[in-house]
């Protein structure tokens, strides 16, 4: 059959990233490897890939040379569509302040006692990712965030489609869909319903902190900071980062803890030691086979950027490589947490690697905004989750697409 690069070769150039692609999530770990060893940086006419761990770091790192201009025309006015700039600074260290890391021993109790309860209110079975996956992020983001008065379907649709049209339906992604231009209109849709719902939560939560009302939470904690005119942040600010609040903190995370479970149910002898762990009083030992089953299965095997500037990538390496300015490149971190360059024994399952020095949560300037909640609420659900007695669980459903959309459990 020949090796993956062989076939690759042997390929018309029209059809050679929607044949990668398929490896990336249908092959991964061998056709990566591969990839590192051979050809580190791979050319296909819309998109350049590069696969070890320093060229997906110097591309994160770099936000000057790799900017984020294909988030622009989906996400509009927010912060994060954007490089280096002011807005990006200020509004990033509001939202950090206001995400409190004093609050995540509570944030990690609240996920663990929803997602108990959730389970126990199931009674053996469960459709996983609307019930569970889905579920918990969605009742932190009414309860701990302060989106009250709302319908958590309503708000599932709209991080949804946010999250589909602005990472899985980028112009490299047009093959996968029928119809590209309906994501971009669900999202729109969304959009417009969103912002009727939060204009009207804002106003009621402002008039209720102008009555004197004692709120702590993150919706009105920006209302307050809004009001002191401290910063250059208006209610228009409050608007659009209360909306990046829900849309960054459902999809993402059920797609990371569906991930992680399935790997771990696919490994019999680490999910063993998964489920002592979750069984122990301590509730972070698990933490690291979660994290360390998203190294094997991540949400994203890559983030994409756009090169600004003629460069090159590999530097002085044998394989060092030209890129033009305007390039679509992938930096595939799936392949990066496996560069034995950077982890040691990289085939090996060793929960003890810890987060740190890997791309889960992304890298840089535009790493996650709520990596410290993600690093409790993932391994949380998954904790309450392995502590079922009898799980099994059927093939998780993507139904044609990039997303968990549902997935069948039952215990004893």
């Amino acid at each position: 059959m020949g090796s993956y690069l062989d076939r690759f070769d042997a390929t018309p150039a029209a059809q050679r990233w929607p044949l990668v692609r398929g490896w990336i999530f249908g092959e991964p770990l061998p056709f990566l490897a591969e990839l590192r060893q051979e050809r580190p940086i791979l050319v296909t006419p819309e998109v350049t890939l590069a696969a070890r761990f320093d060229d997906c770091s110097e591309i994160l790192r770099r936000h000057d040379t790799f900017s984020v201009a294909l988030y622009k025309p989906k996400q509009g006015d927010y912060w994060m569509d954007e490089d280096d700039t002011a807005v990006h600074w200020r509004e990033k260290s509001i939202m950090r302040a206001i995400l409190d890391r004093e609050d995540i021993p509570a944030i990690r109790s609240y996920v663990a006692d929803k997602a108990a309860a959730l389970l126990a209110a199931a009674g053996n079975s469960i459709e996983a990712v609307a019930g569970l996956t889905r579920g918990v992020p969605l009742a932190l983001v009414q309860d701990w965030f302060g989106l009250t008065h709302s319908d958590p379907a309503k708000l599932c649709k709209w991080s949804y489609w946010n999250q589909i049209d602005a990472f899985w339906n980028q112009p490299f992604d047009a093959f996968t869909w029928a119809d590209p231009g309906k994501v971009v209109s669900e999202r729109e849709a969304a959009n417009l319903e969103m912002a009727a719902y939060l204009v009207g939560l804002v106003a009621l939560r402002e008039g209720e902190l102008k009555l004197g009302a004692d709120h702590h939470d993150s919706v009105s904690r920006l209302l307050e900071l809004s009001s002191s005119k401290a910063v250059n942040f208006d209610l228009k600010r409050v608007l659009i980062n209360v909306g990046g609040l829900l849309i960054g903190a459902v999809e993402t995370t059920s797609h990371a803890v569906v991930n992680a479970l399935d790997t771990l149910l696919q490994r019999p002898d680490d999910l063993a030691k998964a489920r002592a762990a979750a069984l122990s009083d301590d509730a972070a030992a698990v933490d690291g086979y979660v994290f360390e089953a998203l190294r094997f299965k991540p949400a994203f095997p890559y983030f994409f950027r756009v090169c600004e500037q003629d460069t090159v990538l590999g530097r002085s390496e044998a394989y060092e490589a030209p890129i033009a300015k305007g390039t679509t490149v992938l930096a595939v971190t799936h392949s990066a947490m496996f560069d034995p360059k950077a982890m040691s024994n990289p085939d090996d399952f060793d929960p003890t690697r810890g987060p740190d020095n890997q791309f889960t949560f992304g890298y840089g300037l535009h790493e996650c905004l709520g990596r410290a909640i993600g690093e409790v609420m993932i391994p949380e659900i998954v904790r309450q989750s392995l502590r079922l007695n009898g799980l099994v669980a059927g093939p998780v459903d993507r139904q044609g697409g990039p997303v968990p959309e549902s997935w069948q459990w039952q215990w004893h």
